[in-house]
């Protein structure tokens, strides 16, 4: 290996027989690894879609474009095109270019509903294991790879992911994770496939590919490579944003946040050249965002910020940190930290290669008395140090979930949930609560329950706790009222679950 730090793990050269044995229960333990991560991520979303803690937005929204992928259909969600006024046959490649979510499609032909989309997450989120394992086994050896490896998958950006529905992200550990190995492991090939894949998984992920390539320049010999890549992420985010999503009929300026720096692209870039301090400023404006990065790197061991590695993450982070609207980018309990968690991990693997690497250090231990190897400890030591402390976060994000008795057990207020969806018949168009629609999404057509009236026969209203997108449950009441006084019939009332019924034609 080329970079710093890395350190080639050698083989008992005392015949093959050994060295058969120990590389197939490593493959074994590997494999363990990932199915045992597989069945966390997996069972606990499961848990949550059985007590009713997913919504509407954003998991019926994936459930109705898989469904319609399955069917050989555009990707239409018929609950984001009316909720968002882009109309019933709207395109979620309109919203965002995720072209790469039909590869689900042939698992609703084995199972059809959002229990599989969730499955399938918990799976891709599990498989990224494998390079993360292997980037780790070059560089630390085997026994540092294991905890690098069990690290990520108990790391806070992954349970918050699987805590906030099914999003295409769901692929971009994995495929950012072999993208990053394999170019390292020399097998260019591979590592430009799955750059490939990315920029299937959404308009933006050619900023991880364009930070890839800010990596590859720090490197000898890799900077013509380096260049392409950072010249192939920002053309293809250019394509995707401002001529694939508007091709799908979208809005290009849906997601525009940046109004701080101008009204469009490139206003902005030019104010970013000219008033550089206040792109600066944008980025600890407010103060959470600071919180935000911090919480990335610490955990980690602030290792990131010793390796090159994470160039990788900063244009996708400054998309989101330079933003001056949607505060969710900036905010830990959802999943846009999983597009580059993996690619973080990474580097702090790299960055404790480095750092027992490092001559510098390494001199000085010597001048103080100490054998390097004893002072610094063995080579796992770093690894174990961030599953430790992935392991000490759990507790205080979605994975510590698992300790409620309600996960396991609906509370009354799930079984109030599930009683008002029984009450829905087969087939039905229905107006639901953000909270209710997962739960029938698979056998009725859900629309989002909002403000403006849609006319469906049937409606699943939440006069209890606040819901989105309602401000306040007195104007959830109100619109309850308004059906009522309309012509809706309540035929379930329970622990604030409201089931109003109009006989009438389908309007849509």
């Amino acid at each position: 290996m080329a970079e710093a730090g890395a350190v080639a793990v050698r083989e008992p050269a005392d015949g093959g027989g050994r060295t058969g044995v120990l590389a197939r229960r490593r493959a074994w333990a590997l494999a363990a690894l990932v199915l045992a991560s597989a069945a966390l991520d997996s069972g606990y979303a499961l848990l949550r879609l059985r007590a009713f803690r997913d919504s509407t937005y954003d998991l019926v929204i994936f459930d109705q474009a898989v469904r319609s992928y399955s069917r050989f259909g555009a990707p239409v969600a018929i609950v984001k095109g009316v909720h968002n006024g882009f109309g019933p046959g709207f395109s979620v490649l309109g919203d965002h270019f995720s072209p790469i979510l039909a590869v689900l499609a042939p698992l609703y032909w084995i199972h059809d509903g959002p229990g599989t989309l969730l499955v399938a997450q918990g799976v891709l989120f599990a498989l990224a294991i494998v390079p993360v394992w292997r980037f780790t086994e070059r560089r630390l050896g085997a026994g540092a790879a294991y905890c690098a490896a069990a690290a990520y998958a108990l790391s806070w950006p992954v349970a918050e992911a699987l805590a906030f529905d099914f999003h295409e992200v769901a692929f971009v550990p994995l495929l950012s994770a072999v993208m990053i190995e394999r170019y390292d492991a020399g097998r260019r090939g591979r590592a430009a496939l799955a750059a490939f894949l990315l920029l299937l998984v959404k308009e933006d992920m050619g900023l991880l590919l364009a930070g890839f390539g800010l990596y590859l320049l720090t490197r000898r010999g890799e900077r013509r490579a380096g260049l392409a890549y950072v010249a192939a992420g920002a053309v293809a985010t250019a394509v995707c944003s401002k001529v694939a999503i508007a091709a799908f009929g979208g809005d290009n300026d849906y997601y525009w946040a940046y109004t701080s720096l101008g009204r469009d692209l490139p206003h902005a870039a030019l104010h970013v050249l000219t008033h550089p301090w206040d792109a600066v400023a944008e980025l600890g404006t407010p103060p959470a965002k600071l919180a935000m990065m911090g919480l990335l790197v610490v955990p980690l061991l602030l290792l990131p910020l010793a390796s090159p590695l994470t160039l990788v993450v900063l244009p996708p982070l400054a998309e989101r940190m330079l933003a001056d609207r949607f505060a969710n980018w900036w905010a830990p309990h959802y999943h846009y930290n999983a597009f580059i968690v993996a690619a973080l991990v990474l580097a702090a693997v790299d960055g404790a290669a480095r750092l027992r690497g490092n001559r510098w250090l390494r001199d000085r231990v010597r001048r103080e008395g100490g054998l390097p190897a004893r002072v610094l400890g063995p080579r796992w030591v770093p690894a174990a140090c961030l599953l430790a402390a992935a392991v000490l976060t759990v507790p205080f994000f979605a994975f510590g979930d698992l300790a409620d008795p309600a996960m396991y057990r609906r509370n009354a207020r799930a079984s109030a949930a599930a009683a008002a969806a029984a009450k829905v018949p087969d087939g039905a168009l229905v107006e639901v609560a953000n909270g209710v629609g997962p739960g029938l999404t698979a056998r009725t057509r859900v629309l989002l329950w909002d403000w403006q009236p849609r006319n469906a026969p049937w409606v699943v209203a939440d006069v209890l706790r606040p819901t989105f997108p309602f401000p306040s449950v007195a104007e959830q009441q109100r619109r309850v009222a308004l059906l009522t006084a309309s012509g809706y019939r309540e035929v379930f009332h329970r622990d604030g679950y409201v089931v109003l019924h109009r006989p009438g034609r389908d309007p849509w």
